[in-house]
């Protein structure tokens, strides 16, 4: 079915929209899906959204984003749900007046308050029907390119036994789970000024919180600048085993979002320059997992801030960088960001608030590699 008969008859068969007089206009973005604005009776706005062809890529079922959509609503972090055509995947919405944002403006650090509000009002919310666990979902990925012969990066397939590692390392102090997006493109956030909202959860299930946040700033291509602030918005300080977990998890991303264009590439009908987004995602991804950098993450991260690194000589160029003290070491790429002894990783819920707590130590991160490889 092409789109224009697939929009005519969702209009047909949605209650929201019969017996009245509609105004359908497409919009623009998106990589799988198709989504229109839908104003009724010249006054009420709605965005109807369309599941597009998604071949091997997929790993939340349409009835399980219905629902994570729904909770999401619930908890102020997304767009109502007005109503769902079950056999269609088709989802009616409220349209969002606001800013669609962009890779360009995503990162304004004016805007991080915002972005870690509406993360913490998601993760506080009701839990989704699934967990999600982007190493796992990369292996998938992986074999499905496998199985239809699709070309991935080079040397991606035998790097993966170093993303098993940066998976157990997460695990060996797990978090807790929170419901989250995991899938936070520039063009899946609006802003209104007031709040950001999140729209299209079609990846969404329960994860950890540092994911969402690595995530976003991965799909944006951020400096460690604002894995640092946006660290400190969201978890109240910027402590170097959250940052450790936040380079992993953004590596881990990297990875699997490099194996979903690659599996687009093959798959998706639209003129997109997939092959862009294989290479923007892999090419950090590959440098941090051949870097020193990994390795000191994953100890820092196993082993929750106990264990003391060695400390370069502090001396007399030390400057502050995003409220956290960022020494220089003998390495001119190498910056150290140091915290006190630090006690065991903890997690804790509180209000609406789903992290890490009490976690410090010292770790030294190349510039380019921390949380953003």
């Amino acid at each position: 079915m092409d789109r224009e008969a697939a929009i005519e008859r969702v209009l047909e068969r949605a209650r929201t929209f019969r017996g009245h007089h509609v105004a359908v206009a497409p919009l623009s973005g998106g990589h799988i899906n198709n989504a229109y604005v839908v104003q009724v009776d010249g006054d009420q706005r709605y965005v109807v959204r369309i599941p597009g062809a998604s071949e091997g890529s997929r790993v939340v079922s349409l009835d399980d984003e219905r629902h994570n959509s729904v909770a999401a609503a619930h908890a102020g972090a997304s767009p109502r749900v007005v109503e769902y055509l079950e056999d269609l995947g088709v989802m009616v919405v409220d349209f969002v007046v606001g800013e669609a944002l962009t890779d360009d403006n995503v990162g304004d650090r004016a805007r991080i308050p915002r972005l870690a509000a509406a993360l913490k009002r998601l993760h506080a919310g009701r839990p989704f029907r699934a967990d999600f666990d982007m190493a796992t979902v990369a292996r998938a990925w992986l074999r499905v390119c496998i199985e239809q012969a699709i070309p991935t990066p080079e040397g991606l397939s035998a790097r993966m036994d170093r993303v098993d590692l940066a998976a157990q390392a997460l695990a060996a102090r797990p978090m807790t789970l929170v419901p989250c997006h995991n899938d936070l493109s520039a063009d899946n956030l609006i802003d209104d000024g007031e709040r950001v909202w999140l729209i299209d959860l079609e990846f969404s299930g329960n994860n950890n919180p540092c994911f969402d946040l690595a995530d976003l700033a991965v799909q944006a291509h951020l400096d460690p600048g604002w894995h640092v602030a946006m660290c400190e918005a969201y978890f109240g300080r910027a402590d170097p085993v959250t940052l450790a977990r936040m380079a992993l998890h953004a590596t881990i991303s990297g990875v699997g979002w490099a194996l979903w264009a690659s599996i687009m590439d093959r798959t998706s009908p639209r003129d997109i320059d997939f092959q862009h987004y294989v290479s923007a995602f892999w090419e950090p991804a590959h440098v941090m997992l051949d870097s020193d950098a990994f390795d000191r993450c994953l100890s820092v991260v196993s082993d929750g801030g106990e264990r003391r690194q060695h400390r370069p000589e502090r001396d007399r160029s030390g400057e502050q960088f995003e409220g956290v003290d960022v020494m220089r070491s003998d390495d001119p790429e190498v910056a150290s960001i140091e915290g006190g002894d630090g006690p065991e990783l903890e997690t804790f819920r509180d209000g609406d608030h789903a992290g890490v707590d009490r976690a410090e130590g010292q770790v030294s991160v190349p510039r380019h590699e921390l949380g953003d490889p």
